[in-house]
């Protein structure tokens, strides 16, 4: 069972969470292609969170093409993957790039320590993706 964590004070609305706590499954390997969230009541209830905002997050990730609904059987995860085009995944990771870096700049990180962060987040990742297959 996936585990979910919401905070209501650090200012990132909670669909936001939401929606960037389930891609972090998916890229780490605990959800896979076809696996099953919770249906939205109960993921509401669990989170003790507005069904909306559940459903704002699965409306934004099904659009983005890493979830899929059937009619009445649930929601899963995409094989699919995304359906942008290479340049518009570029131009979104871009977008990211650019927070990161005035964020790391205004934290006092210069490039090559952000750099070096970023790839022992990689490496985590990489951990924790080999610890779920």
């Amino acid at each position: 069972m996936l585990h979910f964590n919401l905070s209501q004070s650090d200012g990132v609305p909670l669909y936001l969470q939401l929606i960037q706590q389930i891609k972090h499954f998916i890229a780490t390997g605990r959800l896979t292609a076809e696996d099953e969230l919770p249906p939205v009541r109960v993921l509401a209830q669990q989170l003790v969170v507005n069904p909306q905002t559940v459903v704002r997050a699965y409306r934004e990730l099904e659009m983005a093409g890493l979830i899929y609904k059937r009619r009445g059987a649930g929601t899963y995860v995409s094989a699919q993957g995304t359906p942008y085009t290479e340049a518009e995944c570029r131009r979104l990771l871009s977008e990211r790039a650019n927070a990161l870096l005035v964020e790391a700049r205004s934290l006092g990180f210069d490039l090559d320590s952000t750099i070096a962060l970023v790839q022992e987040c990689s490496a985590e990742l990489d951990r924790l993706k080999e610890g779920t297959e």
